[in-house]
């Protein structure tokens, strides 16, 4: 179960709050360019997909049949150990945050794992390429065990 995290406290500027509304929540640049990628290469999927266990969560990419889940997961909101920054600006507050972030990522992974899915997390800073393979892995694997091979 992911900690709670309280209100937030309020942007401390009115660019910074216009700043973090345009930033998208799905259908980012990296999330977009691994789909069309994959899509490119014969593969077909389902987008935004329940995850099983708690439909207010959704899987970024789907293969229902292979039951492979994939995450494109941001730099920032997911806590990169490359990229990842932490704000000076009510950096209590984002610290709270971005570690419910996290832990929901963990407990997200454990209900796909436990509903018998295999979970790809690719972070958005990785060649595309990078992540078609890991992807592709995974999806092959998933179905060479579901044809009993």
């Amino acid at each position: 179960m992911t900690p709670t995290v309280p209100p937030h406290p309020g942007s401390s500027s009115p660019q910074v709050s216009a700043r973090m509304a345009r930033a998208a929540r799905r259908e980012t640049a990296p999330e977009l360019a691994l789909r069309r990628a994959l899509h490119a290469d014969g593969y077909r999927f389902r987008v935004v997909h329940p995850v099983p266990g708690n439909r207010r969560r959704s899987i970024d990419i789907a293969f229902t049949r292979a039951r492979v889940a994939v995450f494109v997961d941001g730099c920032f909101w997911h806590g990169c150990p490359v990229h990842g920054t932490q704000p000076r600006s009510n950096s209590k507050w984002w610290t709270t945050k971005l570690a419910a972030n996290r832990e929901r990522d963990v407990d997200t992974d454990r209900l796909l794992r436990e509903a018998g899915w295999q979970v790809v997390r690719v972070w958005e800073h990785e060649p595309v390429e990078q992540a078609v393979a890991a992807v592709v892995a995974a999806v092959s694997a998933a179905r060479g065990q579901a044809s009993g091979q």
